[in-house]
């Protein structure tokens, strides 16, 4: 068989997946509890009220939360999900990465609910070729249970795939060479990796290109709701607090503080050179931003340390809001 057989003989044998069960009788580790709900909403930043008091529910968006096996995982996992991902692996795709989800609520989770779930793999794709590389998505929908009714259906995809070869300082036979045989018969072409000097590009879209466009200006704004008069970040087509549509915007004045942070060692991605601080930003207005703490060492940026906003050139394409770190008079 040809390597363009090869590569129809794993398509097909994948595709005879479908509809197989990934995950059959799980059980929620815990019942929907109020400390999950509390601690979800502060790492949100979301103050709906809807969320806390005598009748409150989950957040929908906590689906997927109390289906995780965390750890240790879950004892339910079928051997087709198994055999399916060893088949990919088997071919060379041996590298995986989440790409998206899509949820749908049919009512609310309120504290005490028992979550029961069932996962079926639903779809594989024909191999595709990304800038990470060549493979196949792989989706499974999980349908969600309390009592025995549905309450809501989670998708996941996920990218099996063989990374694209690198081309800088290696020839194209070296390259191949170290890609499994049934995976380059699939790629045709492989797409330009991006300069590595460059950050990832934003992702402006009708709902926030007014902050991208403030942030051009060297302006940090802020919607605030033309309902309740909530100030909201990051921007979002309506308001998370009492659902109005309206808004305008308020410039920050740049004064803040680090609320939490983190210190990135690995893995290295082009563009960052680790190790480098990424701070959770509560600025004075009382909204919080993720960015890079800047101007200090990175084993020094502590909690509540004060930050100033700036906006640095990272490229020739691209400005961004930093913050750097402000010294204590008599430190």
């Amino acid at each position: 068989m040809g390597e363009g057989g090869e590569y129809e003989d794993v398509f097909a044998r994948a595709k005879a997946y479908e509809g197989q069960a990934a995950a059959v009788g799980g059980v929620g580790k815990d019942l929907v509890n109020e400390p999950m709900i509390r601690h979800w909403c502060e790492a949100m930043g979301d103050t709906n009220p809807a969320y806390a008091g005598a009748d409150a529910i989950a957040p929908p968006t906590m689906l997927q939360a109390w289906t995780m096996g965390g750890l240790s995982g879950h004892a339910g996992r079928s051997e087709a999900y198994d055999e399916l991902l060893g088949l990919l692996d088997d071919a060379g795709y041996t590298s995986v990465v989440a790409t998206d989800c899509e949820q749908e609520y049919l009512r609310p989770l309120r504290p005490g609910d028992a979550i029961t779930f069932d996962a079926v793999i639903e779809s594989v794709s024909e191999c595709k070729t990304t800038k990470l590389g060549t493979g196949y998505f792989v989706t499974t929908r999980m349908d969600v249970r309390v009592a025995g009714r549905p309450v809501g259906t989670h998708r996941f995809r996920i990218l099996k795939y063989v990374p694209a070869v690198r081309s800088r300082g290696v020839s194209q036979a070296e390259g191949t060479a170290a890609v499994p045989k049934t995976a380059v018969a699939a790629e045709v072409s492989r797409p330009e990796r991006p300069e590595p000097s460059k950050r990832p590009r934003p992702v402006v879209n009708r709902d926030n290109a007014g902050f991208w466009e403030g942030v051009s200006r060297h302006r940090l704004l802020i919607q605030r709701c033309d309902g309740c008069r909530t100030l909201r970040f990051p921007w979002l087509p309506g308001c998370n607090a009492c659902g109005c549509p309206d808004w305008d915007t308020v410039e920050a004045g740049g004064e803040g503080t680090v609320y939490s942070y983190v210190v990135m060692h690995h893995p290295p991605f082009p563009a960052f050179d680790p190790p480098y601080a990424v701070g959770l930003i509560e600025l004075a207005e009382g909204v919080r931003m993720i960015s890079n703490v800047v101007g200090v060492p990175n084993d020094r940026v502590r909690i509540g340390m004060p930050v100033r906003l700036e906006f640095e050139q990272v490229d020739e394409e691209l400005e961004l809001p930093l913050f750097r770190a402000v010294e204590r008079s008599g430190v």
